[in-house]
């Protein structure tokens, strides 16, 4: 649920919870722990709190969308998931789009489209939807990203097929699928 400062503030009192210090905690917790199952559950807290809007500020702030791109590809598939979550629910806002966008989020997003964990490739092709700009959208629609949607509008997961083909039919245009298409039969042939 998308929360103001008033709402916040009723909630937890003048004196109630110190949003800002929470997420600082968390961030430290989640980069000094050892302990796999305890960075699991940070991450999840920290994307539970990506979803709202009024978290952005400090999440930038606190550097965790850095966390999010790095767990891409460092992280276990547990980490890869949350990750991947987070990224979605941050790349709708403006700042965070162009932040992840000069991070390189294109290709690490990129990287989770053959994913064998069905999260992972709904989240990678959602934010990849999310971060389409007229500067972005070339790179998003890539022969290389097409190739990868493409595979996966095959998939026997309707919800990655599904989701899959709305890719291709909003973001791409039928010249570049098939001119995909086209280069993959040679390939095959």
């Amino acid at each position: 649920m998308f929360t103001s400062y008033e709402r916040l503030e009723k909630r937890s009192g003048k004196k109630g919870v110190d949003r800002p210090e929470y997420l600082k905690e968390l961030v430290h917790e989640f980069t000094t722990s050892e302990h796999l199952a305890s960075r699991e559950q940070v991450l999840a807290n920290l994307v539970n709190f990506a979803y709202d809007p009024i978290n952005y500020p400090w999440l930038r702030k606190l550097k965790v969308i850095d966390i999010f791109l790095d767990q891409l590809t460092e992280g276990t598939a547990t980490l890869r998931d949350f990750a991947a979550a987070g990224l979605c629910n941050l790349a709708l806002d403006q700042e965070n789009k162009a932040y992840i966008l000069r991070q390189g989020g294109v290709a690490l997003l990129a990287g989770c489209l053959l994913s064998q964990h069905e999260s992972v490739v709904l989240s990678a092709i959602t934010t990849l939807m999310f971060l389409v700009t007229p500067e972005s959208k070339r790179d998003i629609t890539s022969d290389k990203v097409i190739e990868q949607i493409l595979q996966r509008a095959e998939s026997d997961n309707p919800r990655i097929r599904n989701l899959a083909k709305v890719f291709l039919e909003d973001y791409c245009t039928p010249e570049q699928v098939q001119c995909v298409k086209a280069s993959q039969d040679t390939q095959h042939n």
